[in-house]
């Protein structure tokens, strides 16, 4: 089980640990619920230096990029960041991430925890390129400051205007008294903030100034409990629930990061996909009666005839009510569709619901 740097510190502040894509991680510290409203309100910080990070360099760095991302990262200036996924050959998804250009051709890779080795070996194996390659995993650590209180608590940290930070896009300089670390206006709760990259032997300092900044504002850690029930809110996939190898972007309704105005891997098949429409689609759905749909629920007709499955699903902190992602038939995912959430012996009712869940 790997540790991040911060694992001590997790400890001395309470926090429960559990193992995670082979890393022992914060899974809550005070309480899902009030973690959770934290970041809704205020400002939580989340430890999630498990993310794996490569550097991808050399003139044909675009090249290799563009071949393996389904996104069009040529749209990418230096200082912008991008939302993407890589497709495998059989329709499905290798992994979800998001792409930096650092330098004109130096771009970064943050791809999930779970899939480092496999992503590492599928980008390394689509490389027919003169591109350079670096695994930079294991010597840096991530940081999210989220919530609508993040600039406001952060700005005597950096000697940046931090509210001019677009969304999505991101700076290399001081934070905390560090001189160069990534600080990124990305995030996975939909309530704002940042995401600050450095290297392990930084993230302590940056933590300590971090949580002595926004003392005045109410700052907190934040576990990944609470960081799954914010980011389902918000309807975002997570990687081996929503979407995995035998998901494709199109049917999860990743299209608008799919861009078949160039080629990439299996871009054909999904383009023939998109155009004749996915047989299943990825909904959003919340519960009309009491209940908490879990991940592998079924999805059930009014005969009780399985038609979906859950793949996410939880008690949503912000709108008290039971909410989840699934796969159902293209047919029965409109907005306002009627399904059934086979939650143990009971059939609980529900509705096909317009992401996100969280309206903020």
């Amino acid at each position: 089980m790997k540790n991040t740097a911060l694992t001590t510190t997790h400890k001395a502040l309470g926090a429960k640990m559990v193992p995670f894509a082979g890393f022992n991680m914060p899974v809550q510290y005070e309480g899902v619920n009030i973690e959770h409203e934290t970041v809704r309100n205020a400002v939580g910080v989340f430890d999630v230096s498990h993310m794996g990070e490569f550097l991808i360099e050399g003139d044909q760095a675009l090249d290799l990029i563009q071949k393996v991302s389904s996104n069009d990262a040529s749209k990418l200036t230096i200082g912008k960041a991008q939302y993407s996924c890589m497709p495998n050959e059989t329709g499905g998804i290798v992994d979800d991430l998001i792409i930096y250009r650092v330098k004109e051709n130096t771009y970064l890779l943050v791809v999930n925890a779970s899939n480092i080795e496999k992503d590492w070996n599928w980008i390394s194996s689509k490389n027919d390129f003169s591109a350079t390659m670096r695994n930079l995993s294991d010597d840096y650590s991530l940081l999210a400051i989220q919530g609508p209180k993040a600039v406001e608590a952060m700005q005597s940290l950096s000697n940046h205007d931090l509210a001019a930070i677009k969304f999505y896009n991101f700076i290399v300089g001081d934070f905390a008294g560090i001189a160069h670390v990534i600080i990124s206006a990305t995030g996975y709760t939909g309530s704002g903030g940042f995401e600050i990259y450095c290297k392990n032997s930084e993230v302590q300092q940056i933590w300590d100034k971090v949580f002595e900044a926004g003392a005045n504002y109410g700052i907190k850690p934040i576990g990944l409990a609470a960081r799954d029930t914010l980011r389902l809110e918000m309807g975002y996939c997570l990687y081996g629930n929503d979407i995995d190898d035998t998901t494709s972007p199109i049917e999860a309704g990743l299209g608008w990061i799919t861009k078949f105005t160039k080629k990439f891997t299996n871009s054909k098949a999904l383009e023939d996909e998109k155009r004749r429409g996915p047989e299943n689609k990825l909904i959003a759905f919340e519960l009309d009666d009491r209940g908490i749909p879990r991940k592998d629920y079924d999805i059930v007709d009014s005969d009780g005839n399985k038609i979906g499955r859950v793949t996410s699903g939880t008690m949503s902190p912000s709108l008290g009510k039971g909410i989840g992602l699934g796969y159902v038939p293209t047919t029965l995912s409109e907005i306002g569709s009627k399904i059934n959430i086979q939650i143990r012996k009971k059939v609980i009712p529900a509705t096909v619901v317009k992401l996100p869940f969280y309206k903020g």
